[in-house]
């Protein structure tokens, strides 16, 4: 990512340097999972659609430890998988939206929400700005090469509400919660980059 892109990291001390956390991180762009992935102070595990899946993609992104996840259905393989990466002190990304969109957290699915209050593992906010500002000239799908993507990290906040509850109602409670969060720190992070 450095040598194709100017991230600028704001933050990455906020990341706590071991034990189970979740990044919660916006999506707009393509490469903003890939930014993170090569920017965080940690390695990470992403739930990634299975349809990424697919040719020489299948074995490097296995071998760089990220997750295949059905979007279309429940799946129980990709849960597990999931907490078992929380469960052994890992990093687990995930794009709370569920897929690509404005990238400004408006529409949250409850699976962020179920991961943080099953494994009590803390959430912090990441924005990726800057993905989505221009397209390149050689490659109109990516942002234009040795551009500017900032990369910023937040707090780390816990989703429940201390008492350890699981039911529907707690995960809504929850969801409401950390949609708060992290929209605050996404203004914040548009603040303190100066986009918009």
């Amino acid at each position: 990512m450095y040598g194709l892109w100017r991230p600028r990291v704001l933050g990455a001390w906020r990341v706590p340097a071991s034990g189970p956390v979740i990044l919660a991180v916006n999506h707009a762009h393509n490469i903003d999972g890939p930014m993170l992935m090569g920017t965080a102070p940690r390695p990470v595990h992403f739930l990634i659609k299975k349809e990424a899946f697919i040719g020489p993609l299948d074995p490097f992104l296995k071998g760089i430890g990220q997750l295949k996840v059905d979007r279309e259905t429940t799946d129980r393989a990709a849960v597990t998988d999931a907490l078992g990466v929380l469960r052994d002190g890992g990093v687990l990304g995930i794009f709370p939206e569920g897929s690509r969109g404005e990238g400004d957290f408006a529409s949250l699915r409850a699976g962020l929400a179920y991961f943080a209050v099953r494994s009590g593992a803390p959430i912090v906010p990441v924005a990726v700005l800057g993905s989505t500002d221009r397209r390149g000239r050689l490659i109109p799908a990516l942002p234009p090469l040795r551009g500017r993507v900032d990369v910023v990290f937040g707090d780390a906040f816990a989703a429940g509400d201390g008492g350890g509850r699981r039911t529907r109602t707690a995960m809504d409670e929850a969801t409401v919660r950390i949609q708060e969060r992290l929209t605050a720190h996404l203004e914040n992070a548009r603040r303190l980059t100066g986009r918009r």
